[in-house]
């Protein structure tokens, strides 16, 4: 830790000699208190192909959140009055019961043994090929869990997290449902259980893992080595340039000149490291700014889908050093973050993880849960003929599954809005959602 805190210290002090910055004394992070940004008025602009995939990944978390829910169930089933509030919870449009009686070849309903009246559901022998699968690919793909949890970990100033903050974040984290015990006893000296300052239960890294500590965008630009990319990031570890994070605007957007000032003048910013210590920056600056995209950025990145809902964002606030209107970034910087507001809720979706609406890194996780969501595409068409695809399954082509999933989304579709000034964009951002 103090090597890394050297490290920023470094970063800092070599980027007051930059030939475009006079030699000062102090610290460059209190330069930027006297530079602003270039102050852009930016359309609010809809992709219509990325909307779509959320909205089909929210059928897919609901379906997989009832499937954990009957695997941890004593019975092996659940009650319809079990899920009646479910609804809000889950993410639904609908009710939930209408929703899980939608995918016969996933859920089995039958009346309760001992009240008739009472409509029961468990997975169906498809279904519990799927969860086995799951199970057998978490054992599989342990390490990258662990990988990944402890640097959402060390992000954090206490190196630990709530439980309770952890919890709606395991679908997209890729977590095991049961992480909090099988991981915690299988790896004692990564995690423990401790109660926090709050009073709370929280996950605890018990050792700091030197070689997790690199960023996302500090791995793909180090894995660039061709020309002026490997140039840039040789010159980054000596302290003497920052790295730029990746943009994408709609077409002819990025080329106005003030978007284009705008951009180049967030992008000679030092980049800090979300897993330097960011105590000597000074909380009100610019390179205060770009170290909150820079620690939003790599959250995004450790998720299976590059995205997560602002909410569940808003509730590791503290613990991330964020600042309070931290989610006015994702406003500020359409370029890096998209904002969607699909099924009555606010999802937060990295822009370079997708193209044309598809994942460009898909983990195994993920291409299995495509299979899951191919099935319940099946269902609503041929209903209770899923048990006839359980040998296909494994000879189940990943085309077929990016088929049905991204299904008319060949192009990516967006609608530009109405003008996006700051009050706007805060009014937006501090309406609550209905998570």
């Amino acid at each position: 830790m103090k090597l890394r805190a050297k490290s920023l210290l470094s970063i800092l002090r070599n980027s007051n000699h930059q030939p475009h910055s006079p030699p000062n004394h102090h610290y460059h992070h209190q330069q930027q208190q006297h530079r602003t940004l270039v102050k852009v008025r930016l359309k609010w602009v809809k992709n219509r192909t990325l909307d779509h995939t959320i909205d089909t990944h929210t059928d897919l978390k609901a379906a997989s959140l009832l499937k954990s829910a009957i695997t941890r169930s004593s019975t092996g089933f659940i009650t319809s009055k079990s899920i009646s509030d479910w609804q809000k919870l889950l993410g639904l449009t609908v009710p939930t019961l209408r929703f899980i009686r939608r995918y016969p070849t996933l859920f089995e309903e039958f009346p309760h043994p001992r009240y008739p009246s009472l409509p029961c559901f468990r997975l169906t022998k498809f279904g519990t090929t799927l969860h086995n699968q799951e199970l057998s690919l978490h054992q599989t793909h342990e390490a990258d869990t662990v990988q990944r949890l402890s640097r959402v970990l060390m992000m954090t100033k206490n190196k630990m997290l709530p439980l309770q903050s952890i919890h709606p974040l395991k679908w997209d984290l890729g977590l095991p449902d049961d992480f909090d015990r099988t991981l915690v006893q299988k790896y004692p000296d990564h995690f423990r259980v401790v109660k926090g300052l709050n009073g709370l239960l929280s996950l605890k890294l018990e050792q700091w893992p030197e070689e997790f500590a690199v960023s996302e965008l500090q791995k793909s630009s180090e894995n660039r080595k061709l020309g002026s990319f490997n140039s840039e990031y040789r010159q980054f570890k000596r302290g003497q340039t920052a790295l730029a994070f990746p943009m994408s605007f709609p077409r002819g957007y990025g080329e106005q000149k003030k978007v284009k000032a705008w951009m180049e003048e967030f992008q000679k910013l030092p980049y800090i490291s979300p897993y330097d210590d960011c105590s000597i920056i000074d909380p009100n600056s610019e390179l205060m700014e770009k170290r909150v995209v820079g620690v939003l950025h790599e959250l995004l990145n450790l998720t299976m889908y590059k995205k997560t809902k602002r909410n569940y964002l808003r509730s590791l606030r503290e613990e991330l050093n964020l600042p309070h209107k931290f989610t006015r970034i994702f406003t500020r910087y359409p370029g890096i973050f998209y904002l969607s507001l699909k099924c009555k809720t606010t999802t937060v979706a990295l822009k370079e993880g997708y193209r044309r609406g598809r994942l460009v890194d898909p983990h195994p996780l993920v291409q299995l849960r495509e299979k899951f969501y191919y099935v319940m595409r099946t269902g609503l068409v041929y209903r209770n003929k899923g048990l006839d695809m359980i040998p296909q399954l494994d000879s189940l082509a990943n085309d077929e599954v990016d088929a049905a999933e991204q299904e008319g989304s060949e192009e990516e579709e967006y609608e530009i809005g109405d003008d996006c000034s700051d009050e706007e964009a805060s009014a937006v951002e501090e309406d609550s959602d209905e998570d």
